[in-house]
């Protein structure tokens, strides 16, 4: 990284499961040019979906230290202090570095400035690992669902997204305050990609059938009233309702 990135880190989880309770396993990050991984051992079991994706065991990790006890954590606590974080699904990330302890103030999501700078929604998805084919990243030595992997790709990725905005906003300072501000908002989706309108665009799916639309707007807020929040779907469908 050049130094006009010395103050981004970028950073990626795997964790136990996608539930409440679940927890870190292995972090890796890049900061100012230098790359860290490390494995930890969980407080519970990693599940067989994490297992799947990941292909990391509860063996992988018997005899790791905890990451409560680690030096990683003191790391990241100074680094977290004055820099930008960065991810792909950085809300993922964040709450569980928020279960860890951590706070994280800024960020940058390369999963909602991709979805921007795709306004008519022409990508299938956003996924890291579909955007890395989907915009030809040349990344080397990068796993898909390892940590480390998924760094070097989360940087390819940045780094295609920044210079598209730079071009369009002029600067470097403007193209980081914009992706930052990105981040910090929900998304307006284009498409949904589930139920019976699935890959359909929502700017016709709410012509020809806008009570399908109402009825997922309340679903959505009953959801959120019981703890399950989806602001990007929330704020998506109020826009095209309004």
């Amino acid at each position: 990284m050049t130094i006009k990135f010395n103050n981004l880190i970028f950073l990626d989880t795997e964790a136990t499961g996608l539930d409440e309770e679940d927890r870190i396993f292995q972090i890796a990050y890049e900061f100012r040019g230098e790359e860290n991984e490390e494995l930890f051992k969980p407080p519970l079991a990693i599940k067989f979906g994490a297992m799947e994706v990941t292909h990391f065991t509860n063996k992988d990790v018997e005899n790791k230290k905890p990451y409560s006890d680690s030096e990683m954590k003191k790391e990241l606590e100074n680094i977290f202090k004055d820099n930008i974080f960065v991810a792909h699904n950085a809300k993922f990330d964040i709450k569980m570095l928020e279960r860890e302890g951590h706070k994280i103030e800024k960020f940058i999501d390369t999963l909602k400035v991709a979805q921007f700078l795709d306004p008519q929604g022409k990508l299938e998805a956003y996924r890291l690992q579909f955007l890395r084919y989907a915009l030809d990243l040349d990344v080397k030595n990068a796993q898909a669902h390892d940590a480390l992997g998924d760094v070097r790709v989360l940087k390819a990725l940045f780094l295609r997204l920044y210079e598209k905005m730079k071009k369009d906003l002029g600067d470097e300072k403007s193209a980081i305050d914009k992706m930052v501000e990105i981040s910090s908002n929900p998304v307006i989706y284009k498409k949904i990609n589930f139920g019976k309108y699935a890959g359909e665009k929502l700017d016709e799916v709410v012509k020809k059938d806008k009570g399908y639309l109402e009825w997922l707007l309340r679903e959505k807020k009953k959801q959120a009233s019981e703890g399950d929040l989806d602001e990007d779907w929330i704020a998506t469908l109020e826009k095209y309702l309004q």
